[in-house]
């Protein structure tokens, strides 16, 4: 994949999630701050061991979204992005994840 079909992907995620955020996260959240956790939340699926669990006969992986938003609260503190409840976070890895399954139907 390339650069440019990459940030296309990146873009329509980003719509995807606005649609999915509450009223007051669409207005929290810049395009900026959405892009950083879909990057965090790319990181820890690459990191966290949880892609190279056994599917189940359906074919699925089981994630646990909360933890997913609390690795996403610890990274955007650390690396100085800004303060985030994991509450507010788990919109974001929620629609990410909707979004995703939606490519997959």
């Amino acid at each position: 994949m390339d650069f440019s079909q990459e940030d296309l992907d990146d873009e329509k995620t980003i719509e995807y999630i606005r649609g999915y955020l509450p009223q007051e996260l669409k207005e929290r959240f810049t395009d900026d701050d959405l892009q950083y956790f879909i990057d965090v939340i790319d990181d820890y699926y690459c990191t966290s061991g949880v892609l190279d669990a056994q599917p189940d006969e359906d074919g699925c992986i089981s994630v646990d979204l909360e933890e997913v938003a609390a690795y996403v609260v610890a990274e955007a503190k650390k690396d100085g992005i800004g303060t985030f409840s994991p509450e507010e976070i788990l919109f974001v890895v929620q629609g990410e994840a909707e979004y995703t399954d939606s490519l997959y139907e």
